[in-house]
């Protein structure tokens, strides 16, 4: 399984992280995957590390912004 990749942790890893921050409001923000990885499994696994939404490059404007209203909204 590839892994979205960061300095220190991965992005499963980091979006694990703050899903546990005792400030319910930061652990609650949107994370949306920005990735390479444009497989089903990789937007499955995504959702089961906590992330909202998943979006894969080459990044599509119409849906970008179609994600990011969907979460702006709340």
């Amino acid at each position: 399984m590839p892994l979205l990749k960061m300095p220190i942790m991965n992005g499963y890893e980091a979006t694990q992280e703050i899903r546990k921050l005792e400030n319910r409001k930061l652990a609650d923000n949107p994370i949306i995957a920005m990735t390479a990885n444009a497989f089903e499994e990789d937007r499955i696994s995504a959702l089961k590390a906590g992330m909202n939404d998943h979006l894969a490059k080459p990044i599509q404007l119409e849906k970008l912004y179609e994600i990011m209203s969907r979460y702006l909204q709340q």
